[in-house]
């Protein structure tokens, strides 16, 4: 039984490995693709810690070559769901009385194995069903992911050891429960390290988690469910349960246990499951805590007196990495006439020289899009665009989908400001360019500020510093996470937390204190030492 209080030592970031040629790290990573792409796995459900197949089946393949199978994927049902329901509610009560202590153990262990023996498979999974390059998947799917659960567990004890005041005679003091029921964690395709965080940051809390793991990404997150078993997580305590939408979210919202729901993906979804779970809110036994973060139409907003190369260098690496699919990724950007000329021939010079194919050749800066769905919808908009009479496209527009889901960096000139593409969120590699005048630039801001109901993140661009503190106090409101002189993605654990709001999201901020509070429930005990014998006050005398 433990004795004494034991201290979490604060984490460093994860260190990113290179993989530049004549690596080891290069090699061994070049190896474990090879024996990844050599086999066809089976992904089952796994339920109170066992693997469970169902007859609806899915067949898993890489963006960038389709016609390659990775896995067999077994999706869950109505049955498939109310068993992980039953095997999470079993396992609630002893979980929760584990000691949070060694509760994080399991989640700090999982990371070493992250960024240890199980770094090459994380990685290669991720560059091969989600068409990441290598260093777009050590990021996040290796450093991200740990950086996740090792702050997790020293956020953990920070708020263990927030107590409140006791005055003489009394003791008052807070425990932290976690929620009544289960949480259901629903990840989204484009990032292994917050699919991998949404169920873990509650479990760590002490609560349990039906896990719904993106098909388009299920392949790396199968791999991270096998390492929080081996790392010592009890049955039952997060239930990975892969199937399509309704199919497991309908029984989930049904139940009157359902507690919580921590979510990442697109508006529309969100804005479906908050109204589904308003229109049950009188079944369920508490108040569900909703977290969620959903997209973003985000920007890069430029004055005349920005540094032009640096803004070439962040413009690229904001709207393309990733082929533009992070929340993050930069869609839209705004730019004064008297810069243009110059930012524009050294944009379009370096986005010429992109390479774009299979990610297992390291010479290419982006892979595929995610699906068809996805690449039909991005090049909906590039067609769009090339037919538009206020909109013009200065580079790329192409695309291939006969082998992978191949799009082109594409960079559009907006007359409009307003035009479709400066609004709507595109989730790929397109970006839109809007030019103001120079003596407009208040307005421009505005603009800017107006044209989408997103709030995730934006970057300003200037040398002078009484206009970036006018930029700055302007986008107040514009983007929860604002980057000056920077690129508007690549937030990093414990540095800059991640969220967004207006429609962006809640705004929990995802690797944080602030989302850790969220799937704990604070009890206020206070206890008299001397307690009084006389009803009486004094005043009464």
């Amino acid at each position: 039984m433990s004795n004494a209080y034991f201290n979490i030592q604060e984490p460093k970031n994860e260190p990113y490995f290179s993989f530049a040629p004549e690596t080891p790290q290069r090699e061994s990573l070049k190896k474990r693709l090879k024996e990844l792409k050599s086999q066809v796995i089976e992904i089952p459900a796994i339920i109170n810690g066992k693997e469970v197949r169902t007859s609806d089946t899915l067949d898993v393949s890489m963006p960038h070559n389709h016609k390659h199978k990775l896995a067999t994927l077994y999706l869950c049902g109505e049955k498939e769901v109310n068993m992980a329901i039953e095997a999470n509610l079993a396992a609630q009560k002893k979980w929760a009385a584990m000691p949070w202590e060694e509760r994080v153990a399991i989640f700090q262990k999982a990371a070493d194995l992250v960024t240890g023996p199980w770094r090459d498979t994380m990685n290669a999974s991720t560059m091969l069903g989600q068409s990441k390059t290598p260093h777009q998947a050590e990021i996040e799917a290796a450093g991200e992911l740990a950086d996740f659960l090792r702050f997790g567990a020293w956020y953990l004890a920070k708020i263990m050891a927030d107590q409140p005041y006791s005055p003489d005679g009394i003791w008052n003091r807070v425990e932290y429960r976690p929620l009544e029921g289960f949480v259901f964690a629903l990840s989204p395709f484009n990032f292994t390290a917050i699919a991998g965080n949404l169920p873990s940051a509650p479990a760590m809390c002490g609560n349990v988690c039906l896990w719904k793991p993106s098909t388009e990404s299920v392949y790396s997150n199968y791999f991270f469910m096998k390492i929080l078993k081996e790392a010592g997580l009890p049955d039952g305590v997060i239930n990975f349960v892969p199937g399509r939408g309704a199919n497991v979210g309908d029984p989930v919202f049904a139940s009157p246990h359902f507690s919580g729901l921590h979510f990442t993906g697109s508006e529309p979804t969100f804005n479906t499951l908050w109204q589904t779970i308003a229109d049950n809110i009188g079944n369920y036994k508490t108040y569900p805590r909703i977290v969620g973060e959903t997209g973003g139409k985000d920007f890069i907003f430029a004055h005349n007196s920005a540094d032009i190369d640096a803004l070439v260098v962040a413009t690229i690496r904001a709207a393309f990495e990733y082929q533009g699919q992070k929340c993050s990724a930069a869609s839209r950007m705004y730019v004064p006439i008297s810069i243009w000329p110059q930012f524009k021939d050294k944009l379009l010079g370096e986005v010429a020289k992109i390479k774009v194919g299979d990610v297992e050749d390291f010479t290419n800066f982006m892979g595929a899009v995610i699906g068809k769905k996805a690449f039909e919808s991005i090049t909906g908009y590039i067609d769009h665009a090339r037919e538009a009479s206020d909109a013009e496209i200065l580079a790329g527009g192409e695309y291939d989908d006969s082998v992978g889901y191949f799009i082109q960096p594409t960079v559009i000139l907006a007359k409009n400001p307003k035009y479709r593409t400066m609004e709507e969120e595109i989730f790929g590699p397109v970006l839109t360019i809007y030019v103001y005048k120079d003596e407009e630039f208040e307005e421009a801001m505005d603009l800017c500020d107006t044209t989408s109901p997103f709030a995730l993140t934006g970057a300003i661009f200037a040398k002078d510093r009484y206009v970036l503190k006018k930029m700055s106090d302007r986008f107040r409101q514009s983007a929860g996470n604002f980057y000056i002189n920077e690129k508007p993605t690549g937030a990093v654990v414990n540095q800059q937390p991640f969220g967004g709001s207006r429609k962006s999201g809640t705004n929990d901020k995802a690797g944080s204190v602030i989302n850790m509070l969220r799937w704990l429930s604070a009890r206020s005990i206070k206890e008299a030492r001397v307690a009084p014998k006389d009803w009486r006050y004094p005043y009464m005398e």
